[in-house]
């Protein structure tokens, strides 16, 4: 059952716990979360981004599990990892260009898509990396203890975060400093619950396991006592194009599969027109009958459902005249069962996502919010 938000009706720890767990691929765990909620602790929720080019539909997604913590009383940071994206060698690796991006063209539209699906965008407090740590020089203490809380080969396995291969031994030392920094920042930020995509929990795990032996910004309950953060995870958009895999370990499946910028065909910009996203959609991947792998599927529940709790689907009367799905397990078994063609579902997605993007697109119509687009568009072109 759907949660919704209670608005001046105090929520009971039970509707909080399935408010935030809802849609998610893990929670890490849901009895240490409940326990948290009962303490009376605030709950302080961080999500971090690296900085690259234009968003795309995951962070709809991504923002869709924010609105739900919002709603459960959460504070929520916004953490703009711009030194980790320069590690990551996101545009051009230039610190002073993402950093700019960062405060420019990223908060502006991750705000008007928060927007758009019914968030408060003025309650999320977004936190430059960078500056952050030079607030904090303690934090490099912090990141030491969390460091000798774990193994250089465990390091080098959750190098795959980044989108990089474990077993390379060309990458830059660098990269090897990136999981230990992200595992710290959660303590840095005192953040309880850590926010990511389930191609992210190796990183959480290690923060997980060394939290009790971090002395320098501990996280503490409402009582004083010393806790571990909760973990949850979303699962990850599919790209638009065929699955290239379908039986690894969830979190490299997500690797392999999500979508991605660099990807051509594969995704679909929250900036796109009516006429690109209809092209996108309806080159999608949808074979007839098929749900595993279906990136059409995965949208539609993870987007469409999750945000409007139906879907219209308008169609000739000789094909079954319109239908409304009330729910997407409805809407799965007559696909599978081939009542529902691809063509159909593509149709009526491609309406939903027009529809849903339209204030960010109108946002970004203004003539100085188009002007950071157009940076974006020419650094990410090159």
């Amino acid at each position: 059952m759907v949660i919704l938000p209670q608005g001046t009706k105090k929520m009971t720890t039970e509707e909080k716990v399935q408010l935030i767990t809802r849609n998610l691929e893990e929670v890490l765990t849901e009895d240490e979360l409940r326990k948290l909620i009962e303490s009376d602790t605030p709950l302080r929720h961080y999500i971090g981004f690296e900085i690259s080019g234009k968003l795309h539909l995951g962070y709809l997604f991504t923002l869709l599990k924010v609105k739900d913590l919002q709603d459960a009383g959460a504070e929520t940071i916004m953490w703009l990892a711009d030194l980790h994206s320069a590690i990551n060698d996101k545009l051009g690796g230039d610190l002073d260009t993402i950093k700019k991006v960062a405060r420019g063209y990223f908060t502006d539209a991750i705000k008007s898509l928060f927007e758009s699906i019914g968030g408060d965008p003025d309650k999320l407090i977004f936190k430059l990396c960078s500056e952050t740590y030079a607030e904090h020089p303690d934090f490099w203490f912090t990141l030491l203890e969390m460091a000798k809380t774990t193994t250089l080969a465990r390091t080098k396995r959750s190098v795959t975060i980044m989108g990089r291969e474990a077993s390379d031994d060309s990458m830059a030392t660098d990269k090897l400093f990136y999981p230990i920094m992200q595992a710290a920042d959660i303590f840095l930020l005192q953040t309880n619950i850590a926010h990511a995509g389930i191609d992210q929990r190796k990183v959480h795990v290690i923060a997980i396991d060394g939290a009790m032996d971090v002395k320098t910004n501990p996280l503490k309950n409402s009582k004083g006592e010393q806790i571990k953060p909760i973990a949850i995870h979303h699962p990850i958009l599919l790209g638009l194009d065929a699955p290239s895999v379908l039986s690894i370990e969830v979190d490299e499946l997500a690797m392999k599969n999500k979508m991605s910028k660099s990807k051509p065909g594969s995704g679909i910009s929250i900036h796109d027109d009516p006429d690109q996203i209809r092209q996108s959609i309806n080159g999608a991947y949808a074979p007839e009958g098929q749900v595993e792998g279906n990136p059409l599927l995965n949208w539609t529940r993870f987007l469409v459902f999750y945000a409007d709790g139906e879907l219209l689907i308008k169609r000739d009367e000789k094909f079954g005249g319109d239908v409304t799905y009330t729910s997407y397990e409805e809407l799965e078994k007559d696909y599978e069962s081939k009542k529902l063609h691809p063509m159909d579902l593509k149709g009526a997605v491609a309406e939903w996502l027009i529809t849903k993007l339209e204030p960010v697109r109108k946002y970004f119509e203004d003539p100085a919010k188009k002007a950071s687009l157009e940076e974006i568009e020419n650094l990410t072109n090159k």
